[in-house]
């Protein structure tokens, strides 16, 4: 039995009827303004986890990974909304150890010639989140950016702990390449992307090929990413508590990915930012939530790789919060956000493709 499951329906009908509350009605029940760093939080996303809190979601150290998936399938139910409608179709594609589920998206037609491809990596910490708890958002890239999306869903921690998700990653973007045609995707212009800890992945896995000599990606797009397991950033106080990603979730997570590996969390696979080279990788695209104890490290890794050469476009949401790619249907400007971040995609796609 999946305890958070049977709860979705009601809170999704919640969350939709928030969504079309008045702005000071929506105050009101949200409570006190959440204000930092001159910020104030956008009222439908504090209203969501308001909700959420009410709802009795428990926190992640008190949960097996298989009952924060089902969590997180939970939350994705309530307020990513029902999604724009794109053509998919179901396909498995190669893992560094055999075969991974994944979907396609195809964009609509119209445009002249093959269109791009962003193979994405969903977010949930390297332990929760699916092709399903994403379809939202990759449906709204698709159709905003213009682009065909292949999400794949990578070996999950603890049972797959890290190196597994980064190894997968590799093999799916390599998969890109040998399949972009069959797909009706522009083979010349292959972009990785992801949320999170997909965020995480794609970067890595742009660093890996880059250093690699391999046919490096034509972009790389990191939504709220996380970059650095080992320094400190103001963020990560700011936001430890009330902002749905917490500081214990953080650890949570962290230990489930690599606590039993004895890997150093330096490696730039697990924290990318230390990489001694940062030269030559793909044009990025790298978007942080204000109100997120990532946010720092995020915006650092930007920093890092314009300081290395690289066009970096950074966009700062500043009343959002960590997973707000999954929140369009209870919030509006999370919505609109990512009608922007998809518009970057694509503007970036074009002005770096040949």
């Amino acid at each position: 039995m999946r305890p958070f499951l049977g709860l979705a329906r009601a809170e999704s009908v919640a969350a939709r009827a928030i969504a079309g509350l008045p702005e000071p009605v929506r105050r009101g029940l949200a409570g006190r303004p959440f204000h930092v760093d001159g910020a104030t939080m956008d009222s439908q996303a504090q209203l969501i986890l308001a909700l959420r809190e009410r709802m009795g979601a428990p926190p992640l150290d008190a949960l097996t990974p298989a009952e924060a998936r089902d969590l997180l399938r939970r939350d994705a139910t309530t307020v990513a909304g029902p999604g724009p409608p794109v053509a998919t179709h179901e396909l498995t594609v190669d893992g560094a150890t055999g075969p991974l589920r994944a979907r396609h998206y195809r964009p609509p037609p119209g445009e002249p010639g093959p269109r791009p491809l962003l193979v994405y990596l969903h977010g949930g910490g390297h332990v929760s989140g699916d092709i399903d708890t994403h379809d939202v958002p990759c449906r709204s890239l698709c159709l905003h950016a213009g682009v065909h999306v292949v999400s794949v869903d990578y070996r999950r921690a603890p049972e797959h702990p890290f190196p597994a998700a980064v190894d997968d990653t590799v093999a799916a973007v390599r998969w890109a390449y040998a399949h972009a045609a069959t797909l009706g995707a522009d083979a010349d212009r292959i972009a990785v992307g992801g949320d999170s800890a997909g965020g995480n992945l794609a970067t890595v896995a742009c660093q890996l090929l880059a250093r690699a000599g391999e046919r490096a990606p034509a972009a790389q797009l990191l939504v709220y990413p996380t970059t650095d397991r080992v320094g400190t950033y103001p963020s990560a106080t700011s936001f430890a508590q009330g902002c749905y990603l917490t500081d214990a979730d953080i650890d949570w997570y962290l230990t489930q990915y690599v606590g039993t590996t004895g890997h150093p969390l330096d490696d730039p696979r697990i924290s990318p930012l230390l990489a001694d080279n940062l030269t030559g990788l793909p044009p990025a695209v790298v978007v942080t939530a204000g109100f997120d104890p990532l946010r720092d490290e995020g915006e650092a890794y930007a920093h890092a790789l314009r300081a290395a050469g690289t066009p970096t476009t950074l966009r700062r949401f500043p009343t959002l919060v960590h997973g707000f790619l999954c929140m369009a249907g209870g919030s509006r400007a999370a919505r609109d956000a990512t009608v922007e971040i998809a518009g970057t995609l694509r503007a970036t796609l074009d002005l770096h493709s040949g």
